[in-house]
């Protein structure tokens, strides 16, 4: 009860209020545009949020991640567009009720399904905070580098199809950290002589050049264009209502969401699948699934607004991210020296509760917002493309200017802007890159610290917490293994079959 009080003291300030009505409305509106999206709006922001006290940076960070899935539902259920990645799967059973003239029930469905999806989340959140705070002491160097290197494994294996790419990537990443100047041995690394390159390789400024910039110029280059959205009419309210005849696949999908959400290189997407599955076999109208299911539309957007708060447990706890939003706001920690893992709970345990207190708060003023501003939201929807490119291309290189005044990194974030947009076209992941920058400084500091400790290879893992790790890592291993060895087999009597057609012919 203390904990929470301290939290609700640090959220009466008036600065921390503004920066989570700004966060909140803003992930909303930013959620709402199909092209923009939260991870480019965070990366903006990102530069902004460092001269900020450590609480109104993060409540507004936390305000645009955990409301960008509302607002992107909106054009994902009136124009089959959705506004965020992650709001894929509404479009399947969403837009179906539109064209059946029922878009007010989807959008209410939709907006209800993520509010419990979200308080679901962080009531799991709030009661795991005190297991936290017993277990995070337990984890010395070597178990969080055994973490980070789950992580990592976890991330690449997550990319199904495009492991190998996902792999190369994550090592760019981890070698862009270790260029510059070595904190152990003050030697240049990679360096080649180029001045520039001795304070190493900015994490913003890659981020704004991966995800802002090459967003931009992807927007520049396509065909400009201006969806249109008619108004809806109707009570947004009427689906918590019937969100209560299907409460059973809302917490089935929420609890995915926060399982999901808890291992890193999983998150929504995963999250939203296992759900939506899982309703679609209980269903009594399996059918109706990807017609303009009730049940679908639920399971995802509640599986999907669950995984930001579960996302903070091995962020907080560990010091860990799951993804590239929780790796953004890593980097605002460690600006203001306020450095997440065991330490957190016993010194900064108001500024945790604070958080908590700050997503339930955010839930309700989106939730509220959207109630009666939907309609115009939908004329926001029909911004065209191309203005919205050159307002991203704009922000974007004043945010990156502004970090060190240096027109250096505004040609390095260019440069990662190119790259970025190559990648999209080829339609390759961008996140391995920025996770393997975050996670390699991790599991670099901590497997330096941890060496001198160790007289043999076993020494690592002798500890319980490590050799669960290690276990871990070597069951996920062996399960992908399997699971390749199973699609070969699957694959090669269709290739002999094949082979022997050709040789008769």
């Amino acid at each position: 009860m203390e904990n929470l009080l301290a939290g609700a003291e640090m959220l009466a300030r008036w600065d921390v209020v503004v920066a989570l009505l700004v966060g909140s409305i803003g992930g909303v509106v930013i959620g709402a545009i199909p092209g923009v999206g939260p991870a480019v709006a965070i990366a903006i922001l990102l530069p902004a949020t460092f001269a900020f006290d450590p609480i109104v940076g993060l409540t507004m960070l936390l305000g645009i991640y955990g409301s960008s899935m509302y607002g992107g539902a909106i054009p994902a259920v009136l124009i089959n567009t959705p506004g965020t990645a992650v709001n894929a799967l509404t479009s399947y059973d969403g837009h179906p009720m539109t064209q059946k003239g029922d878009a007010h029930r989807a959008l209410s469905l939709a907006y209800s399904a993520s509010f419990w999806g979200g308080i679901f989340g962080i009531g799991c959140l709030i009661l795991l905070s005190p297991v936290l705070a017993l277990v995070a002491p337990m984890f010395g160097s070597r178990e969080i580098f055994l973490a980070a290197l789950l992580g990592v494994i976890l991330v690449i294996l997550a990319h199904r199809g495009q492991i190998f790419a996902a792999g190369v990537l994550a090592m760019f990443g981890i070698f862009l950290q270790t260029i510059g100047l070595d904190a152990v041995t003050y030697t240049q690394r990679y360096t080649f002589g180029l001045t520039f390159l001795s304070s190493g390789v900015n994490l913003i400024v890659v981020v704004l050049g991966l995800f802002a910039l090459s967003q931009a110029f992807f927007l520049l280059t396509t065909p400009d264009s201006s969806p249109d959205a008619k108004p809806v009419t109707g009570r947004m309210s009427a689906g918590l209502r019937e969100l209560m005849r299907h409460k059973r696949v809302a917490t089935v999908a929420s609890g995915c969401g926060v399982i999901l959400g808890m291992i890193p290189g999983t998150g929504e997407f995963t999250a939203q699948f296992m759900s939506y599955t899982y309703a679609q076999k209980t269903s009594k109208t399996p059918v109706l699934f990807g017609k303009g299911s009730p049940e679908g539309l639920i399971a995802s957007e509640a599986a999907n607004n669950a995984v930001p708060a579960a996302a903070m447990i091995p962020l907080l706890a560990l010091g860990i991210p799951g993804e590239a939003l929780t790796a953004m706001m890593l980097s605002v920690f460690y600006v203001h020296n306020v450095i997440p893992g065991p330490q957190l709970f016993q010194n900064n345990i108001d500024l945790v509760y604070g958080l908590y207190l700050a997503l339930i708060l955010l839930n309700v003023i989106v939730v509220a917002f959207l109630m009666v501003s939907t309609n115009l939201l939908t004329r926001i929807i029909r911004i065209p493309t191309r203005f919205l490119g050159v307002l991203i291309l704009l922000l974007s290189f004043v945010g990156v200017y502004s970090l060190r005044n240096s027109l250096t990194d505004c040609m390095i974030a260019a440069g990662f802007g190119v790259f970025g947009l190559i990648l999209k076209r080829l339609n390759l992941p961008i996140v391995p890159i920025i996770l393997g920058m975050v996670l390699g400084g991790i599991m670099e500091v901590k497997l330096r610290s941890a060496l001198p400790r160790l007289k043999t290879p076993l020494d690592m893992i002798d500890r319980p917490i490590s050799f669960i790790l290690f276990a871990l890592i070597v069951l996920v291993l062996a399960l992908h293994i399997r699971a390749l060895m199973r699609e070969w087999q699957l694959h090669q009597p269709d290739e002999d079959h094949d082979l022997h057609d050709s040789q008769t012919r």
